[in-house]
């Protein structure tokens, strides 16, 4: 009988133990975090082990909730002081990269559907089935997972990249933002000719949706820009895929459209860094210089000879307009050789900065302590 018994613990083991291991019991990946470069008085640690970790969003009672891409899975992290509960709520999704909480539920992308899984920090153990909340969206994987988030509007953003590197898909369709209501009624477009955005945020003073977008490749290593986009109303056309950058004409499509009269980018980052998640720093704990700062994730560049990209960059605004770039992490990329990519960023309760990373499979914290 005690042998049956065993028999079972360890049947049971294979099955739920992976899922509840606290950072501590999980095995050092031995990251090289002396490498990375910051600010004076900021610091950055291994905050919790997730596998392509992706999309981030805090919970009310402080869980940590993470999407993933190639894992197919859903995380919660909840923190127990020195030590954190890594949990997978949910696996084999189709691209489940984006996450959003509202009203004690969590709401998971999934290309062509949008999940909601109901009172979600009471079921960290046992999520249940999800309720689907719109299942209309394209179902193409090129450019098709979605960072998704609340705005301060109540609607739930989502985007539907292009099907392409350079087409001119449907514009009803897709190379756009959109939005619905939590009950998934209500789709409506917000901008249109958006390419690929993997992150955005609205500013904490004015309401106003800020957005990163991905340039097309294949136009050579040094254009076009990638983008920081400005979205202050509905309506506005953001150039893809006639313009890039400020006035790039696309050597396709460029003769269609007048550059002057589409929404010309904020700011401008190198090509192929692939800017992905950005948030508005709203926290106590950095310098106060940082306050309504952004900051971007450089998830890094594929298909350029010299590689560039795989940083965290600080961007300061006055009145609505950049005013400053500048690097604020960096050190994931020596020699050519790369370790690890960022992917979004999330601003905690007590200030400290969460930074998810896909190709290491963590997700790291920046505090700042006066020296």
């Amino acid at each position: 009988m005690s042998h049956l018994k065993t028999l079972l613990f360890a049947i049971l083991c294979a099955v739920f133990c992976h899922a509840s291991l606290s950072a501590a019991q999980q095995s050092d990946p031995a990251l090289p975090l002396e490498k990375i470069r910051l600010p004076a008085g900021f610091s950055i640690e291994i905050w919790a082990q997730v596998p392509n970790a992706r999309g981030l969003a805090l919970g009310s009672n402080g869980t940590v909730f993470a999407g993933s891409m190639a894992a197919g899975n859903v995380y919660a992290i909840t923190d127990h002081g020195e030590t954190r509960q890594v949990r997978t709520l949910a696996k084999g999704l189709n691209t489940p990269l984006g996450v959003a909480f509202r009203d004690g539920a969590l709401y998971v992308s999934a290309i062509e559907r949008i999940l909601r899984y109901d009172r979600i920090e009471e079921r960290l153990d046992q999520p249940g089935k999800p309720v689907v909340v719109a299942s209309d969206y394209p179902n193409e994987k090129h450019h098709g997972g979605k960072f998704i988030a609340f705005g301060p509007d109540g609607l739930l953003y989502a985007p539907v990249g292009a099907p392409c590197n350079i087409c001119e898909p449907d514009p009803d369709r897709y190379a756009l933002i959109s939005r619905i209501r939590p009950d998934g009624s209500g789709h409506e477009i917000y901008a249109r000719g958006v390419r690929n955005t993997v992150g955005f945020d609205w500013h904490p003073e004015t309401g106003e949706l800020w957005f990163t977008d991905n340039g097309r490749d294949w136009m050579g290593d040094n254009l076009p820009p990638d983008e920081l986009n400005h979205a202050p109303r509905q309506g506005l056309h953001f150039g893809y895929p006639y313009c890039h950058g400020v006035d790039i004409l696309d050597p396709k499509y460029g003769a269609k459209r007048d550059c002057g009269k589409l929404a010309p980018p904020a700011a401008l980052f190198e090509a192929h860094v692939a800017p992905l998640g950005m948030r508005f720093y709203t926290g106590a704990m950095f310098p106060p210089e940082y306050r309504h700062n952004i900051i971007v994730a450089e998830h890094g560049s594929w298909n350029r000879r010299k590689k560039t990209g795989y940083r965290l960059q600080r961007i300061q605004l006055r009145n609505s307009k950049v005013v400053k770039q500048e690097i604020f992490a960096e050190g994931w990329l020596e020699e050519e050789k790369v370790w690890g990519r960022p992917v979004d960023v999330l601003v905690m309760p007590d200030g400290a900065l969460l930074v998810s990373d896909d190709h290491a499979g963590v997700i790291y914290r920046i505090s700042y302590r006066k020296s």
